[in-house]
């Protein structure tokens, strides 16, 4: 079975080390806490032991309603509001009202993500607001988005079900 370093305490095995010597790639995950496979045609996954994912939801779930809890205190939102450059260094290119919405999306998603297990919910928050920002800093970029759109049929839109 290789191993093979990927990140600073992470490892990584390929799916054909995991078939070959299941027994053995478990014990290694259940030691290391979790344990990257490999996949050539897949996306790679992550085996890790059950106790580590409930202690990963329950972290979530707590800091969530921490976050949500502060959100309704006048000094609790604004030191979120201060922090969040220091996470996101981009929010500088954001207006305050922007600053505003991108964090209540983004702590709405965190609960999404704690309560519903909707994570993908907080990947899409920050990316879409990142390229908000990216947009907002370049002129060019900025001043194509405002223009107005020729025309009424702005094509097919797919609808998924």
């Amino acid at each position: 079975m290789s191993v093979t370093h990927l990140a600073a305490e992470q490892e990584s095995v390929s799916f054909t080390d995991l078939s070959r010597n299941p027994k053995g790639v478990a014990a290694r995950a259940a030691v290391l806490g979790q344990l990257r496979v490999t996949h050539r045609d897949a996306p790679d996954m992550v085996l890790t032991t059950a106790v580590r994912a409930e202690h990963a939801e329950e972290n979530l779930t707590t800091a969530s309603r921490l976050f949500l809890a502060l959100m309704k205190q006048d000094d609790g939102a604004k030191s979120l509001l201060l922090a969040l450059p220091e996470v996101f260094p981009w929010v500088r290119h954001l207006d305050p009202e922007e600053v505003r919405a991108f964090t209540v999306e983004l702590l709405e998603s965190l609960s999404d993500a704690a309560e519903l297990g909707a994570g993908e919910a907080v990947h899409r928050a920050i990316v879409s607001w990142r390229a908000t920002a990216r947009i907002n800093a370049d002129p060019e970029q900025l001043m194509e988005s405002l223009r107005p759109l020729d025309g009424d049929n702005h094509g097919q839109v797919e609808v998924r079900g």
